[in-house]
């Protein structure tokens, strides 16, 4: 695989040239181009993209584009959806396209066409969600699912709790899902402490059935509910009466069929996927189970398709009309040209108000490197930091800093035409309302207010300079038509993909994550220190022995 240096190239000293050359102001751009907001919005899917309040003009475009290609964007795009082991450092292919292929489709790799085994999974897991959805999936006292308890981490549980809250009317009316993620015994105590064991379903996310934090819940959960039943007389307080309440309460998501079965999981209720499935690209794999149980299969093949409608929008569009390979641009631009060093994702859509903590996941596990794919250092700043809240909650929280503070912070703002709740507060269409809000943010972001608009409303001079706004904050503003299956998933897949065109550029390898692993590792190390090994505790550093010092003194 070769790797560009984009530093190396013509377009980045075009882009240079024209960074140092390059005043922003939107005022006077939308001015002297009434067709500015025309000729930069592009549409993909269902979703309509204003791009036209970033700071640029036509010659940087057009530079940004030739860097994508000078980088070779359209090659490895297409070594991606080939098969081609693009994760080189682990040697894997890179297929979550492949999860949401068309029956009927063809992909072979290494052999294998893989699209008729994904089928092969999602009928699986269909049949399993209709019989949880119909009540014919029962407990071991025969009484139906209420609750989905998902068990996972990372991509195992980001993605699966986002898309949830996004799509909650979507839910069935009897059956409710929680996620257990943090190895913090809080989080599981807190979330099955009103629940009814024998009316509940655990799913243990874990593609190999090792995840220290995930097995450990599943661990601690399983004992709640063999407990649980045996106090209320559920079951008997017998080996054979906890194996068969294992067998009705849980199932796997996993391939490590061996270990699945070691924990009284039955393997034919493991549901499996693949090496080339990243765990941060994996909510429409078998990570999405619970999802198919709580929206039903239907809702969950429009979920698939959403991806599926931007994966061809990637793969087709020209670069100039490609809205996944402009976003992931204009972050190119703002990273290396402007300095920035975060991106705000600010949905005005309460549903969405987990997709910011995915996007980080999806991000800065993808593209937080310091090391080429080559295993040489990087020419250039690489990644951002991702945050965000729902409006209008963000705005009486952070907008102050995006609006008047020192730093450059570029903004998403995703918005819904239509709300699942419409609302009136007397005569005022509260949604209304609500979208007044989003797009006021995105004007004044881009506009400002000048020393001359402040004083001309009477402001006293010593307050002048506080009241100005200086505008030229860069936004991109995304709309949908309402926030369906489909429309979720073409919002994950437009970043999934802006997030790849990045790692290319910056020649980076986007689908490994070592950077997570030494922590794990040392935690190991450390934990028997914790637990009063006192030769383990004098092999720490002073900082780390002095804290166990005082755990262990505090602890009682």
């Amino acid at each position: 695989m070769t790797i560009v240096d984009p530093t190396t190239t013509t377009a980045w000293a075009t882009l240079t040239g024209l960074k140092t050359a390059y005043t922003p102001d939107l005022r006077s751009a939308f001015a002297n181009d009434p067709n500015r907001a025309a000729t930069l919005t592009r549409t993909v899917g269902d979703l309509f993209v204003d791009l036209s309040k970033n700071l640029i003009d036509e010659h940087i475009l057009a530079a940004l584009v030739d860097l994508a290609t000078e980088c070779d964007v359209a090659g490895r795009r297409e070594a991606m959806f080939r098969g081609d082991r693009i994760n080189v450092t682990e040697n894997r292919s890179v297929l979550h396209t492949a999860l949401r292929r068309p029956k009927g489709d063809s992909l072979v790799v290494d052999g294998t066409d893989v699209v008729p085994e994904v089928h092969e999974v999602l009928e699986k897991i269909y049949a399993f969600a209709d019989q949880v959805r119909d009540g014919q999936w029962t407990g071991v006292t025969g009484k139906r699912i209420h609750t989905v308890v998902n068990v996972g981490i990372g991509g195992s549980d980001l993605g699966p709790v986002m898309v949830y809250e996004a799509l909650k009317p979507y839910v069935h009316d009897q059956i409710r899902c929680r996620f257990i993620s943090n190895i913090d015994p809080t989080d599981l105590a807190e979330k099955v402490a009103d629940l009814d064991p024998e009316t509940t379903l655990f799913i243990i996310a874990s593609k190999t059935f090792t995840t220290l934090e995930t097995l450990t819940n599943a661990r601690m959960a399983r004992a709640w509910l063999l407990d649980a039943l045996v106090a209320t007389g559920a079951i008997e307080d017998t080996e054979e009466a906890r194996t068969g309440a294992v067998a009705k309460h849980f199932v796997a998501v996993s391939t490590a069929l061996d270990k699945v079965a070691e924990f009284g999981i039955d393997p034919a209720n493991a549901f499996g996927f693949w090496d080339w499935v990243g765990g941060r690209y994996s909510v429409d794999s078998a990570v999405g189970t619970v999802l198919a149980v709580a929206i039903g299969k239907e809702n969950f093949a429009g979920f698939l398709g959403g991806f599926h409608t931007v994966d061809e929008h990637f793969v087709g569009a020209p670069f100039e009309q490609n809205v996944p390979v402009l976003m992931g641009l204009l972050n190119i631009w703002y990273v290396d040209f402007f300095g920035a060093e975060s991106h705000a994702v600010l949905p005005y859509a309460q549903y969405l108000h987990r997709f910011a903590a995915y996007l980080q996941q999806l991000t800065m596990e993808s593209n937080g490197k310091g090391v080429r794919a080559d295993g040489s250092p990087v020419t250039c700043a690489t990644g951002e930091i991702f945050w965000g809240e729902p409006g209008t909650n963000g705005q009486h929280a952070f907008y102050q800093l995006i609006h008047q503070g020192t730093r450059l912070i570029p903004c998403d703002f995703i918005a819904m035409a239509n709300t699942a709740h419409p609302a009136k507060d007397g005569d005022q269409d509260v949604h209304e309302l609500f979208l007044a809000n989003f797009l006021a943010q995105t004007k004044a972001l881009a506009f400002g207010k000048t020393e001359a608009e402040v004083r001309a409303e009477g402001v006293a001079e010593e307050l002048v300079s506080a009241k100005v706004f200086k505008g030229n904050r860069p936004s991109t503003s995304i709309i949908g038509p309402a926030l369906t299956p489909a429309v979720v998933g073409q919002l994950i897949a437009l970043y999934e993909h802006s997030t790849f065109v990045q790692g290319v550029i910056w020649g980076i390898d986007s689908f490994d994550q070592w950077g997570v692993e030494l922590g794990k590792q040392l935690a190991m190390q450390i934990a028997p220190a914790i637990s009063k090994d006192d030769a383990a505790l004098a092999d720490q550093d002073s900082s780390t022995r002095g804290l166990i010092e005082y755990y262990r003194a505090q602890r009682h």
